[in-house]
């Protein structure tokens, strides 16, 4: 085991791991955050999405001896950001139908927001490649699309 610190949600955490052990599985099984989803473990579905210094990261296939001193972002911590109004919009776009890749939608939604204010629809093709099985894409563009 080895000994990792960081911020996680803007709090200092230390955890003590195996260094190979995946950023989801620190946060789910080490820290009690249960709100970012494992989805296929091949950084392909994006429900692990976190946000490491800002960027979306699949956290599912990152090792936490990966992370340096990265600040840590999860769907926990999102409504104490600016991206509070997101979740609002996911909400009233009756985005969520099984709600199980909704986090790491709205994650790696928050972190093209970050970047691009109003993103068009090719920004949001690009960007945002996560698979919600209940096929709300037009729900989560529409969502999106009403922050502009």
């Amino acid at each position: 085991m080895t000994h990792f610190s960081f911020k996680l949600n803007g709090q200092p955490v230390t955890v003590d791991v195996d260094p190979s052990t995946p950023l989801l599985w620190v946060l789910r099984d080490h820290l009690g955050l249960t709100g970012t989803k494992f989805g296929c473990g091949a950084a392909q579905c994006g429900a692990c999405t976190v946000h490491v210094a800002g960027d979306a990261v699949r956290s599912c296939s990152m090792p936490i001896d990966a992370l340096g001193a990265a600040d840590v972002t999860t769907i926990e911590g999102l409504a104490q950001t600016r991206f509070a109004t997101l979740q609002e919009a996911w909400i009233s776009h009756q985005v969520p139908q099984c709600g199980y890749c909704q986090p790491g939608f709205l994650m790696a939604t928050a972190a093209l927001l970050a970047k691009t204010a109003k993103p068009t629809a090719e920004d949001l093709d690009n960007s945002i490649t996560n698979i919600c099985r209940c096929g709300t894409y037009r729900r989560i563009r529409e969502a999106i699309l009403s922050l502009g």
